[in-house]
């Protein structure tokens, strides 16, 4: 691992102790990392391509990387989803930073599938490679169009141009969204941020271009290793080792639990590493061989959606049909995507669930763009709701729930968000 990954990580320690992030709300868009399920199922996202040129080294007669790792999807009846950018050509003036660090591909911008190489990378580019993704049931989802960080990141990234605004940000997915749609009439769902970079610094973070854009959040559980470099100078044993440190954590964590990986998103690179090497390329055929020795089914992320949509509720749960409807619509899952149903109803969650979506954004959006500042989650609805007698003028958005409005529920003798849930009618 480089040292700059390293001090970046061990910043991100630090600075969640000194600020610890806020706690999730009730959200209409939901960061989606694993879903709940007993089910030996798991999903594989593949970032930053689709990419024409050769795997490194190139041990596949020249075949573009994107078709080697779709070669071997096919070859374990694995279906993968393919996080792809659009562009990266516009991202000059630029240059190279030092390889093996995080901006071995350019100092104020991403290039994939290399700086100068743009023209090899992104759905752009790469009519052939998206039509064979496509073609054989993959998922595409979008990971921005020229892959530029949303907001300011100083570790790692301090040098990076970043959007600042919510409407670039939404305008970058948006010109992905419309190319996959008006070339292939593939609408896309889901979308992973540059970096994760989430804050966007003008009032707005990832989940409001989210909201705006109709997405949800893909993240991941699980990470595939393959886009660290190997410290080693040998490049033989730099590449065996970056292709190890792909399969044997995988092999020990599925030894120790063979369903550890259940319901698991599992983040791996369509690209090079930081040392311009594949390691990809070799480790996950072997990754897939473990997973269906063990009787694992690959599956998209959309596929592991349709088993569960949350991270804490299975289809066993008697409320699981009631709380995947409603989420179809309504903001009812926090923003980690868990509902704990067990838990106390209070009247911002409350007002989240009985305001309409359209209402309870605009009113929100509309605060942080006249003071430029974060305003709460629950701000938009809470207005509408009091305004329109659905909860108490004097309601306070962390306080527990009292009554409920008999116009929208059945009656029910507990608040707890279970007990809320199964009393609404939809």
């Amino acid at each position: 691992m480089s040292l700059i990954v390293k001090l970046g990580k061990k910043a991100k320690k630090i600075l969640r102790k000194v600020a610890p992030p806020p706690a999730p709300c009730v959200s209409y868009t939901r960061r989606i990392e694993r879903i709940c399920t007993k089910k030996r199922i798991v999903a594989m996202t593949f970032d930053d391509g689709p990419m024409d040129l050769p795997a490194s080294p190139d041990r596949f007669g020249g075949r573009a990387l994107t078709d080697v790792l779709l070669d071997i999807l096919e070859k374990y009846g694995a279906k993968g989803t393919f996080d792809v950018i659009g562009d990266t050509s516009e991202n000059y003036p630029d240059k190279a930073g030092a390889l093996g660090s995080a901006a071995w591909g350019g100092v104020r911008y991403d290039h994939y599938p290399d700086i100068h190489q743009d023209s090899h990378g992104g759905a752009l580019h790469n009519d052939r490679l998206i039509k064979r993704v496509l073609a054989g049931g993959h998922q595409i989802t979008n990971h921005g169009y020229r892959h530029i960080i949303f907001g300011k990141k100083p570790f790692v990234y301090g040098s990076r141009v970043f959007l600042g605004s919510f409407d670039l940000a939404a305008e970058d997915l948006r010109r992905l969204h419309t190319l996959m749609e008006e070339r292939y009439g593939y609408t896309l769902s889901l979308m992973r941020p540059a970096h994760y970079v989430d804050p966007i610094g003008d009032g707005f973070n990832t989940y409001d271009v989210c909201d705006r854009m109709g997405y949800q959040y893909m993240a991941a559980s699980y990470d595939g290793a393959g886009w660290l470099p190997s410290t080693l100078s040998d490049p033989e044993a730099a590449l065996e080792a970056e292709v190890n440190a792909m399969v044997e954590p995988m092999r020990r964590l599925l030894e120790q639990n063979p369903d550890a990986l259940c319901g698991q998103i599992i983040f791996q690179k369509d690209g090079y590493n930081m040392a311009k090497r594949t390691p990809v390329a070799w480790g996950l055929d072997r990754q897939l061989k473990l997973l269906t020795e063990l009787g694992y089914q690959v599956v998209t992320v959309e596929q592991l959606m349709a088993e569960s949509p949350f991270t804490d509720l299975d289809r066993e749960d008697p409320l699981f049909e009631k709380m995947r409807d409603l989420a179809k619509t309504r903001a009812v899952a926090y923003s980690d995507n868990c509902l704990r149903l067990d838990v106390g109803m209070t009247w911002g969650e409350l007002a989240m669930l009985l305001s309409p979506k359209e209402e309870a954004l605009s009113r929100r959006w509309e605060k942080i763009r006249a003071t430029g500042k974060r305003q709460h989650p629950y701000c938009g609805a809470m207005e509408y709701c009091q305004e329109h007698g659905l909860i108490p003028a004097d309601a306070i958005k962390s306080a527990p729930v009292k009554t409920l409005p008999k116009k929208f529920f059945t009656s029910t003798t507990g608040i707890s968000r279970r007990e809320v849930y199964k009393a609404f009618l939809k």
